[in-house]
């Protein structure tokens, strides 16, 4: 299997042909687009019969008006971190820069990794030329982001505790890691050192990484609960309680903040908006669809991230509904029936989206219609339909939308046209979204295998 991976002439065509009409170097593009990120080497054909390893028929299907309409993404921009889940507070990151050419720069064993008691369900952050990740004992570490070095570990777990250990996930700001953990509580260390700064105790284990912005950290748990902290001394400074939900799936969606106001998704598919300051309902939704046959797809809960970008809430239930939702007053500017757990990716005026039906898609920002779907792997047997593919991410950097499955590939899709661009082995599954920082991407694997590509 080759490490190596290149950018996409044809994406780099669009969006610079878009943005300064240059036609020469559309042409120029054109003519390297066959050129691939993740490129494998293509063996000689196999005899027997070829089934598919795709789903034989699309569940969404694109709006036939849009077919002609040429997408035009904003051009990448570097970013030298990634110091929370979704990127920033308000998870809308856009269009990232990575070089053209990439290749596997270092690897490193993070700890603890996925087993049937225990999951990993935090990505990797990245600040001020660090990588740090908790693995699944609830073992947090750091690593020299330049080399895979490691420079300090710390565990959270209490002297009197031998289980819980839902890892919820990490949050960097000013300084300070801030973790949300399966024992209750927020625990605030010192960046540099791993230093522990003070814990704060929670009504119940955390389900998601929690939230740093202006001084606050935001930490949703299990039982529906939003905790407001003071980042500094880790005193409380209010909280919200939401409708309970007997059943729910592993992992949470982390609270999105931006302009003020503070957007948490709950396990039985409510989303609300509160003012950060004082912790003040500013409006609710439901994001529930019409209730489905069977016991899973009818779990409510809102497991991807929402994302606030320019005065917009976009978020999408497991139960079944992709919505847009004015910031200020609640108000749903349109909906969808579309199915996810993970989190929809915006950029420009484009919503990107992983379904529950193995499918990736491009929305329209502004009304919701489809341009384009592709069905990617669904089984590892698909002839026996066995061993389903949970596929997670996506993210998107220099023309690519990237995502990884629990058949431990990552795939590279253009965000232009669907069209399935290569792929490349991971150490093993992977069920946590890639991240991206300065010009690197992260893939953290199900055996807590860290690996940088730059």
């Amino acid at each position: 299997m080759m490490r190596h991976f290149s950018a996409i002439g044809e994406n780099h065509a669009r969006r610079r042909a878009s943005a300064a009409g240059r036609l020469g170097a559309l042409a120029l593009m054109l003519l390297v687009g066959g050129c691939s990120w993740f490129q494998t080497p293509k063996p000689p054909p196999l005899p027997g019969d070829r089934i598919s390893v795709l789903l034989h028929q699309r569940t969404l299907s694109a709006n036939p008006e849009l077919a002609s309409k040429q997408i035009l993404l904003p051009a990448p921009a570097p970013n030298a971190d990634w110091p929370q889940a979704g990127g920033t507070a308000d998870h809308a990151m856009h269009h990232m820069q990575l070089p053209e050419n990439v290749t596997r720069a270092w690897s490193v064993d993070i700890g603890a990794g996925s087993k049937s008691e225990k999951r990993l369900t935090s990505s990797p952050i990245i600040a001020a030329g660090r990588v740090y990740a908790m693995d699944s004992d609830s073992v947090v570490s750091a690593y020299q982001a330049s080399d895979g070095r490691r420079l300090w570990k710390t565990d959270l777990t209490p002297k009197e505790e031998d289980e819980g250990h839902i890892a919820g996930g990490l949050a960097y700001d000013a300084g300070k890691i801030f973790a949300g953990t399966g024992f209750g509580q927020i625990i605030a260390l010192d960046a540099a050192t791993g230093d522990e700064l003070w814990r704060q105790k929670l009504s119940g284990p955390a389900r998601a990484a929690p939230t740093a912005r202006g001084g606050r950290v935001f930490a949703v748990t299990v039982d529906n609960k939003l905790f407001a902290v003071n980042a500094t001394n880790g005193d409380g400074l209010w909280s919200h309680t939401g409708a309970t939900e007997a059943t729910s799936l592993l992992g949470s969606g982390s609270p999105a903040v931006g302009e003020g106001v503070v957007v948490v998704p709950y396990t039985n598919g409510e989303l609300l908006a509160l003012r950060v300051d004082t912790g003040r309902v500013l409006w609710q939704e439901n994001l529930t669809a019409v209730k489905r046959t069977d016991v899973v797809s009818n779990l409510a809960h809102i497991r991807g991230r929402p994302t606030i970008d320019r005065g917009r809430v976009i978020a999408m239930s497991h139960a079944g509904l992709l919505a847009a939702i004015d910031l200020r007053n609640g108000r749903r500017l349109w909906q969808r029936e579309i199915a996810g757990l993970e989190s929809p990716w915006v950029a420009g005026d484009y919503i990107f989206v992983l379904t529950n039906d193995a499918e990736i898609a491009c929305v329209d920002r502004d009304d919701g219609r489809i341009y384009w779907v592709r069905a990617l792997p669904r089984y590892e047997d698909p002839a026996k339909l066995e061993n389903p593919i949970i596929w997670t991410g996506p993210v998107l950097a220099s023309d690519r939308l990237i995502v990884a499955g629990s058949h431990g590939f990552a795939m590279a899709i253009s965000p232009y046209s669907g069209r399935i661009i290569g792929q490349v082995k991971m150490p093993s599954g992977v069920s946590v979204p890639p991240v991206v920082a300065d010009g690197t991407v992260y893939f953290l694997a199900n055996d807590a295998e860290l690996v940088a590509y730059r």
